[in-house]
């Protein structure tokens, strides 16, 4: 699978085919708009309302001219130290218990950062888990065909999850939640 750099490289080399400009031209119009260009969520709801321009584009956009702006594009240790501090800080353990399982299934995982969740990835993202609570994190998991586990919830709004298992403490990523992890990771290989 290509990483986000590769993603966004390909999405900027094909912007002007697909948009009529190219990505600095994007740039310099979002520039002379009036749009915060710090502000990416504005910046994308401008481009769609404005130009019509397509998800995937929108993103590149708002990426590259928050980076011609100034912003440094945090590593996702950074993304993950924001997401666990304060009241959320309590967490941070679950989250480690949770990335060590991810992460022993195999040396093609990959986390990623965001903003409010972060992602496993092998082929595809297979696993995200968000501090959705002060006193819990969200496991999401994603499965082609769900196993049977009264410990699954469906859900529709975890990054690219269609399960999601609430998780309170690192004692409950249990070899039932391990195993889960591994079928989402098989399912998505």
């Amino acid at each position: 699978m290509a990483t986000p750099e590769e993603m966004m490289a390909a999405v900027s080399t094909s912007m002007k085919q697909r948009t009529g400009r190219s990505i600095d031209e994007w740039v310099a119009a979002v520039q002379s708009s009036g749009i915060d260009p710090l502000d990416q969520n504005a910046v994308r709801r401008w481009l769609k309302a404005e130009h019509g321009v397509p998800q995937n584009s929108q993103w590149a956009i708002a990426f590259e001219a928050a980076r011609a702006a100034g912003w440094v594009e945090p590593t996702v240790e950074e993304y993950i130290v924001k997401q666990y501090e304060g009241a959320r800080a309590p967490l941070r353990a679950t989250y480690d218990a949770i990335a060590a399982a991810a992460l022993e299934l195999g040396d093609d995982v990959r986390t990623e950062g965001r903003s409010t969740y972060v992602p496993f990835v092998r082929a595809r993202q297979f696993a995200a888990v968000q501090p959705s609570t002060k006193t819990r994190v969200d496991l999401g998991l994603r499965f082609v065909e769900p196993p049977d586990s009264s410990r699954l919830q469906a859900v529709k709004n975890l990054a690219q999850a269609t399960h999601k298992i609430e998780l309170t403490s690192p004692a409950e990523v249990d070899e039932e939640v391990r195993s889960l992890l591994k079928v989402a990771y098989d399912q998505n290989g």
